[in-house]
């Protein structure tokens, strides 16, 4: 039961990760809303967190963002008809280094957890 609860995290990163590439360049009116950051800020802690309740491990607690930076990496760089998700702007890398920073931070509260006997 916890390699599906596993599995369902990790489809989760990768669709939450897909829809942040998706938000990513809206606009309010002409200044750039990065709303993708904002979901990524709310989203990868909460993925880490969940990964390690449920396996208590460091290494499963980090697949999370490893599933978000392939997501990010291959929908962001290659699209059918040579389209761009991610295009080389400023809201893009603060996606990519809010995204991967928030889910480090989370992961860092984890490894540095005192076990438990």
């Amino acid at each position: 039961m916890k390699v599906v609860t596993l599995v369902l995290i990790l489809l989760c990163s990768v669709l939450l990760a897909a829809f942040e590439l998706v938000l990513q360049p809206l606009y309010a009116g002409s200044v750039p809303a990065p709303v993708g950051t904002v979901v990524a800020i709310v989203t990868m802690p909460w993925l880490v967190r969940g990964a390690s309740a449920e396996f208590g491990s460091a290494a499963a607690a980090g697949l999370p963002i490893v599933a978000f930076v392939l997501t990010i990496g291959v929908l962001g760089t290659v699209a059918p008809g040579g389209d761009v998700m991610l295009p080389a702007t400023w809201q893009s890398l603060l996606l990519a280094v809010v995204g991967i920073g928030a889910g480090l931070v989370a992961l860092r509260g984890i490894a540095m957890r005192p076990a438990q006997p």
